[in-house]
């Protein structure tokens, strides 16, 4: 796990070109959004989701595959573009809704880490992420990668973004002895909340599932509105926050312990890139310090298939 978080320093502008040219010339029709993917690739379509509709101004959907593989119901896709998300690019249920899509005469997109993998199958375009074996349990160059997937898809489509040669060439050694400052909190204390708004709502709900997978705290992720909506009574003395949105005095007069991301300095969109690259780290010096191998993670397997 620790080397494919540091790969990712190298990876990045080599994902972002060959994902720009995997998506040139592909300027679909289309007037809603829906995203299939479970998992971290679920979270890295929220951020899509904020990234469309923000700068393209078009409604995105995150679907139920179950809707199409248990309840067996009729979908209306009309004029959409679907995207299937898999980092293995072997989840049936994504590929269900692929192909249902594509039977509905919907423009259908693959982002996945391995070319002719299931998904691409149903694809009119396929993104092929090509960041090598991820052997880790836990997916970080993938994730980091899917990000980038979606930058590039969104600048296709029309929207000026920041590219990912703004991320400080030092970014990877400060956000790692950030993340290791901030472990013994995070294994110390009860309960951890992951706290992110918009483009940082995909990072925390990553974050906590990273802090579970791999050093077995349990971890709940909110928006940062939603917390205080009921949650935050929670946040009390013992407590720690992890916030992907700034400062949170007011959580911390209650006596929340607040781990603040490290700031980068980056444009916003790209902030979920340098911001899961802590929260990697994170997940894994909290590992070691709970005497645990992220990389045999219990119960899991690398790749899962639900239906």
């Amino acid at each position: 796990m620790e080397a494919e978080i540091a790969e990712q320093a190298e990876r990045w502008p080599l994902v972002a070109n060959a994902a720009a040219e995997q998506l040139r010339d592909f300027s679909p029709e289309f007037d809603l959004v829906v995203v299939a993917a479970r998992g971290s690739s679920d979270n890295a379509a929220l951020f899509a989701r904020y990234l469309i509709e923000v700068h393209l101004g078009i409604p995105v959907s995150l679907a139920a595959p179950s809707v199409i593989t248990k309840f067996h119901s009729s979908m209306r896709f009309g004029k959409a573009l679907v995207i299937g998300v898999s980092q293995s690019g072997a989840a049936p249920d994504v590929a269900a809704v692929l192909e249902y899509a594509k039977g509905q005469g919907a423009t259908t997109l693959s982002i996945s880490n391995h070319a002719g993998s299931l998904i691409t199958q149903f694809a009119d375009r396929a993104v092929t992420l090509g960041v090598g074996e991820e052997r880790s349990i836990a997916a970080t160059k993938t994730y980091s990668a899917t990000l980038i997937a979606f930058l590039e898809l969104v600048r296709q489509l029309g929207a000026a973004l920041p590219t990912v040669d703004t991320v400080p060439s030092d970014w990877f050694p400060r956000a790692a002895d950030a993340a290791m400052d901030a472990s013994g909190d995070v294994v110390r204390c009860q309960p951890i909340f992951s706290l992110g708004r918009g483009y940082g709502f995909s990072t925390a709900l990553e974050s906590s599932l990273k802090l579970m997978e791999c050093a077995l705290i349990p971890s709940k992720a909110f928006s940062t509105a939603d917390f205080e909506h009921g949650p935050k009574a929670l946040a009390g003395p013992g407590s720690v926050a992890v916030s992907f949105d700034g400062a949170m005095p007011h959580l911390e007069e209650q006596g929340c312990l607040v781990v603040e991301a490290p700031n980068s300095g980056v444009a916003a969109e790209i902030k979920p890139l340098t911001d899961i690259v802590f929260a990697q780290y994170l997940a894994l010096f909290a590992a070691r310090a709970r005497g645990l191998d992220p990389d045999e993670a219990r119960f899991l397997k690398k790749v899962t298939r639900t239906t």
